[in-house]
């Protein structure tokens, strides 16, 4: 039995790895997502020494199991780093036209609104205010970042380095009034969420957006939902926008308050779907 003892004691004593925290290293991030949230177990092998150490080993393996502690949920940087991973490997794809579709439940039902834009500035709309319910209208309204004018050359320069792309973001021309003040002092939440919601932003830039996200005071990971992770992102004062955020896809697939790529904000109280891909389809 002494046998026994001293070989469940020294598997029990035998010490853990430490889980591998998440760095900004993108490359760890991917192994981390491959692996789970933390390494497994590593036990000791001894040698074998009859009956009595065979079953202490058993019964160490089994007792380890049980003890060993369940993964640490994710907090909101966790996820959007993950994001951050998977955008660098998720190209917007191409085609002639840039598609946004805007989904939300208004007080007569649901209610969507697209537009198709194309690389020269042409736009169609469908559903916008003031037009003609499903007709497709040409619409001319170009993209804006921080209420000024943004073209497709301009976003595809933008920097891949999260720093680098912030300290360009402050220095672009904007309109104040169409800021948070959060953002006229240096947040620049609000830029950075449009970067990764609906304007045509290259894969290298959207994935440094979400790593400059990651480190934004006070956000908060609400938990798993249906199509991905529900943050919580401080935008001004008490303000917050609730964003649904699919790591995998790196992805933003619906929000309280949506950025739109026109520089204005859709609202709702519950939630506002949206979708972006590349099309030649034209809209009919």
């Amino acid at each position: 039995m002494d046998d026994l003892k001293n070989a469940v004691a020294t598997l029990l004593a035998t010490p853990e790895p430490p889980a591998e925290a998440i760095t900004r290293s993108r490359g760890r991030l991917r192994d981390r997502m491959a692996r789970g949230q933390a390494r497994p177990r590593r036990f000791r092998l001894l040698p074998v020494m009859g009956m009595a150490v065979a079953a202490a080993v058993a019964v160490a393996v089994i007792v380890t199991s049980v003890l060993q502690p369940a993964a640490a949920p994710l907090s909101g940087r966790d996820v959007l780093l993950m994001a951050a991973a998977s955008a660098e490997h998720t190209p917007q794809g191409a085609g002639t036209y840039w598609h946004i579709t805007r989904a939300w439940q208004g007080p007569d039902g649901p209610m969507a609104e697209e537009s198709w834009t194309t690389r020269d500035g042409r736009r169609w709309s469908r559903n916008e205010p003031q037009a003609t319910p499903g007709a497709v209208v040409e619409a001319p309204a170009p993209f804006r970042l921080m209420g000024v004018e943004i073209g497709f050359a301009e976003l595809e320069g933008l920097p891949s380095d999260p720093e680098q792309l912030k300290e360009r973001i402050a220095g672009l021309p904007r309109n104040d009034n169409a800021l948070m003040l959060s953002d006229r002092e240096g947040a620049l939440v609000s830029p950075l969420i449009t970067l990764i919601t609906e304007l045509p932003t290259p894969a290298q830039v959207r994935a440094a957006a979400f790593e400059a996200l990651a480190v934004t005071p006070g956000v908060e990971n609400a938990g798993p939902v249906e199509d991905g992770q529900e943050l919580l992102i401080p935008l001004s004062g008490k303000l917050k926008v609730r964003m649904v955020v699919d790591p995998e896809a790196a992805r933003v697939t619906r929000a309280n308050v949506l950025l739109t790529a026109e520089g204005g904000a859709a609202i709702s109280s519950s939630y506002v779907t949206v979708t972006t891909e590349w099309t030649d389809e034209f809209p009919q």
